[in-house]
């Protein structure tokens, strides 16, 4: 699988504590191995967001990410943070 991570997204990242961005990157791993993995609680969003989807990182922090062709082998993660993401 092919990640680019999207500047918006690695703004979000360098502000986040360390604690979540350790989780994050045990999460990432899990989510390069297994999209949809139960432990991830990937969904589809709707509305606006439609073409786009997000996974937990931890209670409080999602990814947002956008897989770039029909094999999901290239995703692009947008950004990450709260719920206020989807606002």
């Amino acid at each position: 699988m092919i990640v680019y991570y999207h500047p918006r997204f690695q703004k979000s990242y360098r502000h986040l504590d360390q604690k979540t961005k350790n989780q994050s990157e045990i999460k990432i791993a899990i989510f390069k191995k297994n999209p949809f993995d139960s432990r991830l609680a990937t969904h589809h969003l709707h509305g606006k967001l439609k073409n786009q989807l997000s996974f937990s990182v931890n209670a409080r922090y999602r990814i947002l990410f956008e897989f770039l062709d029909k094999k999901q082998d290239e995703i692009v993660f947008l950004d990450i943070g709260t719920h206020d993401l989807y606002k």
